[in-house]
């Protein structure tokens, strides 16, 4: 792989592919095989730690910000390089030093703010300000957009072009084909842990670098296998449901064997009424029916007792324990079920996370791993498959493929695809259109804690962008049956 200054090099590649082994050892984190060779500027060089990286120039920004909460702006970019006056920490000049960086990036804090005080948009600006301060000439950033707001990804695209102007080196890594679109000069693919190949921005297209990934095309990458026009019975009914807050008078029905997409835009309400659905937001009034039968839910276990499920969409803060194993992470909700006088059923636990393992095609050497080390696309999947024991009537995904590659996203829409055949009521929720129009039989869409319109099924409304844009926007028919 080569880099050149005022490049925007992007890294693509399946989750486990081999993107963040390669960039540790850039960065020093790893230490190269015997036999590897890494030139800067012509020349051969050995990177044996961080601080041998960071003196070549190399500066890395991980998905997990690694700053200190509790220091100050200053004190985070100095961390490790502390000015000193007479065996004191001078915080005044580490302070001055941060300035003119600061500026530069257009800060709307100064130096002296704690961490801990901003947003997270501001604290990649830090990553980013530390990075230049070490007068870096290689940066890589790994998904730099999952935590931010579209107006906040529109400033970090502003701020990398700029850098890209001054001369450095730039490695992207990002699962979202649309940014690699806009950003990208150079796409270089990684394959099982193998170089595939470099693709100029001028023969970029979808088809070519999906096949240059997982090694197929396309074709099929939406495919339902089960029959959209032979839905079963209600599962679910929803009427006024409210929180008094973001969700407003929501009613809806759910056919068992139905994939129903929930649209909109950022702040519509969409989680907050999965939320409210499982029992995690105390619901203000409406009525929620369950196979026929009112349901009163109060709490998740509630929810869960009914026989309903929930993916979070933040897998990490809400839905996975991370220092536990695959198998304790799958097996969580169903431990109670098989104990006898209390002892738990280890044998069943543990065959049964081998299966999930198996018919999920979760990439794991032993179901004893923790799950904090495996991949973004393997972890969704095991919080998936835990859910799927439980075997529910409703299962609701709310953003079930954020900061998953394209190979992992085929995966976990098979299985969506699957579960709906076997007659389960599934609700996806997404920010992409074309995942929600792929895997959707009908789709809802809310606006402003409402919703406002429904695409599909038996409206006779196709289910396409342009519609989904223009009720998410305006909540209008007539500018519905325009776009349409």
């Amino acid at each position: 792989m080569t880099l050149r200054a005022g490049e925007i090099h992007a890294l693509m590649g399946e989750n486990g592919a081999g993107k963040s082994t390669l960039m540790k050892i850039l960065s020093g984190a790893y230490t190269a095989d015997p036999g590897s060779r890494i030139l800067i500027d012509g020349c051969e060089v050995t990177i044996n730690g961080p601080l041998s990286a960071r003196a070549l120039g190399i500066a890395v920004i991980y998905q997990e910000f690694s700053l200190s909460a509790n220091l100050t702006v200053a004190e985070n970019i100095y961390l490790g390089r502390e000015l000193r006056r007479l065996g004191v920490v001078d915080r005044r000049a580490m302070a001055k030093g941060c300035e003119p960086i600061l500026r530069r990036l257009g800060a709307s804090f100064g130096p002296e703010a704690l961490v801990s005080d901003l947003s997270i948009a501001e604290r990649q600006l830090v990553e980013i300000a530390r990075a230049l301060h070490a007068k870096a000439r290689i940066l890589v950033m790994d998904e730099p957009t999952t935590p931010l707001s579209s107006r906040e990804t529109g400033q970090l695209f502003s701020m990398i072009r700029e850098l890209r102007e001054d001369g450095m080196a730039i490695v992207y890594i990002s699962h979202r084909m649309e940014e690699i679109y806009e950003l990208a000069d150079q796409v270089s693919v990684l394959r099982d842990g193998t170089y595939v190949g470099t693709l100029d921005r001028s023969v970029l297209s979808a088809e070519t670098l999906v096949k240059m990934m997982v090694g197929r095309d396309l074709s099929g990458f939406y495919k339902k296998t089960h029959d959209v026009y032979q839905r079963g019975e209600c599962v679910l009914s929803v009427r006024g449901l409210s929180d008094g807050r973001r969700v407003r008078n929501c009613s809806f029905d759910l056919h068992a064997g139905e994939v129903l997409g929930i649209a909109g835009l950022v702040g519509a309400g969409r989680t907050e009424l999965a939320r409210l659905l499982f029992g995690a937001e105390r619901r203000r009034s409406g009525s929620i029916r369950l196979r026929g039968a009112d349901i009163n839910m109060r709490t998740p276990l509630d929810a869960i007792r009914a026989g309903l499920a929930y993916l979070t969409e933040d897998r990490k803060a809400q839905g996975l324990f991370l220092d536990m194993s695959v198998n304790e992470n799958i097996n969580v909700c169903t431990y109670s079920r098989e104990a006898r006088a209390g002892v738990l059923s280890l044998s069943k636990a543990r065959l049964r996370s081998r299966d999930a393992i198996r018919t999920l095609g979760i990439r794991v050497h032993s179901p004893d791993v923790n799950v904090g080390s495996l991949s973004g696309g393997n972890q969704q999947k095991v919080l998936l498959s835990r859910l799927i024991e439980l075997s529910p009537h409703v299962l609701i995904l709310d953003e079930p493929t954020r900061g998953v590659d394209i190979g992992a996203k085929s995966e976990i829409y098979r299985i969506i695809a699957k579960l709906a055949q076997e007659g389960m009521a599934v609700v996806v929720i997404s920010s992409e259109l074309p995942e929600i129009i792929g895997t959707a039989d009908r789709v809802l869409v809310m606006r402003e804690g409402e919703l406002v319109g429904e695409l599909g099924g038996d409206t006779g409304q196709p289910i396409t962008q342009e519609a989904v844009i223009a009720l998410a926007t305006s909540g209008d028919r007539a500018s519905l049956s325009a776009a349409a």
